[in-house]
């Protein structure tokens, strides 16, 4: 018998989010006869403790009893119980300096951490995320930052809407003028701003009509790698060429600031890859951006300029000055608007458990039970037996505090 435990989200600011609902948690122990389950007790939640009572689940602030503690986002140090197995983003696979200590933690009280993050298949492509739900609050983010720039409307924050139906409603209703939006990226960030774009019907057409022609409604295009980078020896452009010498490449995405009013950022950014948007490109006299969304949100040398730091949900947009290469004031006449929020899944909790929840059933859940036959687990796991397991050992001079 597995022993299942739903931990409360304790990072700051809330994250109301959960792996599994409370029919999907009884959908689970239907599947999975060997597997039981607990809730620790949440104020927060967006399915509250009743909600799991209901479905005749222990809601408890006890889960000593547990081998296995499922979160979404980092648990504090202070709250890790040593000796048990935890699932959640820890967000340590890149050396992030924010959670050293959490990693270093994990070592020393013997906690076997497996990274949502680091569910791959045999080819390491990943199988869960939130991706997608980044990319609908994202997108609808945008078109709110649009309207509130130029005082045509105030749409009411995705935080208070329910579902991302809600948020197209909202966004049908309202007039936009013939917008040009450009959409980097091709994974679920990108498909994610799609379902809201196609949703309130903006007009998708291809690269080159979006660059020479104009329209009397809003349209967008989507561009992936080999469109906004080039090589800088003129020869073709290839996605696998790209990520094996990404040094080779520079930005080609100067045609697309000149031509696009918003910018909707979805692409994965890799470090040590070309920027992207410049600040000299921002800054040209050609520039027709006004209103850049940066889902992806990379901060530290990323490949957007004008992303001086991330936002928050409860102040989502701030002005960038490219001039001075400064954060403004989001009314300054000059500014353009930024929207970087790097948790953006929070704004839509029910549907992003939700969605999350039945990919976690669907393809991880099941290696618990089957010996992990297909390797999933043994690829996430980061930690065991108080040591970097040989897939993370990279990872040992970020921990030792070296680097």
């Amino acid at each position: 018998m597995i022993r299942l435990g739903i931990i409360k989200e304790r990072k700051n600011p809330p994250d109301r989010r959960v792996v599994l609902d409370p029919l999907q948690l009884k959908k689970a122990l239907n599947i999975f006869p060997e597997l039981a389950a607990v809730v620790e007790s949440s104020d927060i939640r967006i399915f509250s403790d009743d909600q799991y009572k209901a479905e005749s689940f222990n809601v408890t602030n006890d889960l000593s009893n547990c081998d296995i503690l499922l979160g979404v986002k980092e648990v504090p140090v202070n709250a890790l119980i040593p000796n048990k197995t935890y699932v959640f983003f820890s967000h340590t696979i890149k050396k992030q300096e924010y959670n050293r200590k959490l990693l270093k933690a994990c070592l020393e009280k013997n906690i076997t951490l497996m990274d949502h993050e680091a569910f791959v298949d045999e080819n390491n492509h990943r199988l869960i995320g939130f991706g997608r739900y980044a990319g609908i609050v994202g997108a609808y983010n945008t078109f709110r930052a649009f309207g509130i720039k130029y005082e045509l409307f105030n749409l009411p924050k995705a935080e208070t809407l329910l579902h991302k139906e809600d948020l197209i409603a909202k966004l049908k209703k309202e007039f936009f003028p013939p917008i040009k939006v450009v959409l980097t990226g091709t994974g679920k960030v990108a498909k994610g701003a799609m379902e809201i774009l196609d949703g309130m019907k903006v007009k998708k057409v291809s690269i080159e009509h979006f660059l020479k022609q104009k329209y009397d409604c809003p349209v967008y295009t989507q561009i992936g790698v080999t469109d906004y980078y080039k090589r800088k020896d003129g020869q073709p452009a290839e996605k696998a060429d790209f990520y094996q010498y990404p040094e080779q490449y520079e930005s080609n995405f100067e045609r697309f600031s000149q031509t696009a009013d918003i910018f909707i950022a979805g692409h994965f950014f890799k470090a040590g890859s070309p920027k992207i948007l410049t600040q000299e490109m921002l800054n040209s006299s050609k520039n027709q951006i006004k209103v850049i969304g940066d889902i992806s949100c990379d901060v530290d040398h990323g490949p957007i300029d004008s992303t001086l730091r991330a936002s928050t949900i409860a102040d989502p947009f701030y002005g960038y000055y490219p001039g001075k290469h400064v954060e403004v004031e989001f009314n300054h006449s000059a500014a353009i608007t930024v929207m970087a929020i790097d948790n953006l899944p929070c704004e839509l909790p029910k549907d992003a458990s939700e969605g999350f929840g039945a990919i976690f059933i669907a393809e991880i859940l099941p290696a618990f039970f089957n010996g992990d036959k297909d390797g999933i687990l043994e690829r996430a796991t980061v930690t065991k037996n108080g040591k970097l397991t040989d897939r993370f050992l990279y990872l040992q001079d970020y921990a030792d505090g070296k680097e």
